[in-house]
């Protein structure tokens, strides 16, 4: 492979080392790209590259949000940046600048409410001035809803609400997933966010509380967590009319992740993946009519990096819509890019 084509097929990953982040530079590896592992942790970035053999002889590039210096150091030569480094409400920011810096794209995987909404408010005329896309939580929540609800919209332009249901069978978050929830709550105040009206909206009062919903087979009718807020409706309002977005999760997932005794997920396989396993339930509703749409698959946060590596590829081949700040929906042929991802998802669409 000459310099050119692995120039053009060099990814930084910020993050590198970070559960999810580990994901992503195997899903890369898999899919013939070249890593650059980068992070705040110098030592757990050398520990990781000398983890398994398949890292061996990657750039190793240590970075920190407050310094822009290392993070240009970092995405020199790299043809997209994935930033799977949380807090986002710290690391997005410094990083899409990095990107927009080099002129490449940038692809995150934040489930945070309020990052994803500074990203797209702060960086949409700067990343149409550069020519380049930056695409937020592009992971399990905020992408593969967005997706999902874009493909089941078909040729509607408009609808008069969504709901997307997660069925998940348990949830062992990470220690990233539960210090991006102690800050996204720090920056609401505790407060409860729900997409009504079109628009957010920040209430004192606590969610709706357990409802049913009728989830397809296997799972069945199952208790949810009603308006359990995810970072869809984020995503999905940014570029589709539908006035009521609203996002719903399996109870027994809701109780693991508010539990402080609940563990980290163990590896089950030699991809490393969780026991977990998820199905996501999309319903959108125009008039009288209803469309659905349905994926389901193994570990939330596995399956974050294949969804995020996709929208690297197609970023970087020249397969999307627009330039700029864009949801996964917006910039991507919906049902296309969920059909490429058969090897970790069964999808049904209309």
């Amino acid at each position: 492979m000459g310099s050119e084509s692995v120039a053009g097929r060099t990814v930084a990953v910020f993050g590198a080392y970070g559960h999810t982040g580990r994901f992503v530079v195997a899903e890369l590896l898999e899919r013939g790209f070249v890593p650059v592992l980068s992070g705040r942790d110098a030592g757990k970035l050398a520990e990781f590259a000398a983890s398994r053999p398949e890292l061996s002889g990657l750039d190793v590039r240590p970075a920190t949000v407050d310094d822009p210096a290392s993070l240009d150091r970092a995405l020199a030569g790299a043809a997209a940046v994935v930033n799977a480094a949380g807090p986002f409400a710290s690391t997005a920011a410094p990083v899409i600048e990095a990107a927009l810096r080099a002129r490449i794209p940038y692809v995150d995987v934040a489930a945070e409410i309020e990052a994803n909404v500074d990203t797209f408010a702060r960086f949409a005329e700067p990343a149409r001035a550069a020519g380049t896309v930056v695409v937020p939580a592009m992971a399990f929540f905020g992408g593969l809803g967005d997706l999902l609800v874009t493909a089941a919209m078909g040729d509607w332009t408009a609808a008069d609400e969504a709901h997307v249901a997660y069925g998940l069978s348990s949830w062992h978050p990470t220690a990233g997933t539960r210090t991006a929830g102690a800050v996204s709550r720090e920056r609401r105040d505790g407060r409860h966010v729900r997409f009504t009206g079109g628009r957010l909206e920040y209430r004192d009062e606590a969610p709706s509380g357990t409802e049913k919903w009728p989830f397809p087979e296997p799972l069945g009718v199952s208790p949810v967590i009603g308006d359990f807020t995810m970072a869809d409706v984020v995503t999905v309002p940014s570029h589709l009319a539908i006035p009521e977005v609203r996002t719903y999760m399996a109870a027994t997932a809701a109780r693991d992740l508010a539990s402080s005794d609940t563990p980290a997920p163990a590896a089950v396989d030699e991809r490393g993946r969780s026991a977990q396993t998820f199905l996501v339930d999309v319903v959108v509703r125009s008039g009288g009519e209803e469309r659905r749409a349905v994926a389901s698959g193994q570990d939330i946060y596995a399956v974050s990096a294949p969804l995020a590596v996709e929208a690297v590829d197609r970023a970087l081949t020249g397969r999307t819509r627009t330039v700029g700040v864009a949801s996964a929906g917006a910039l991507f042929d919906a049902p296309d890019f969920l059909r490429a991802l058969s090897a970790h998802l069964s999808v049904e669409l209309p």
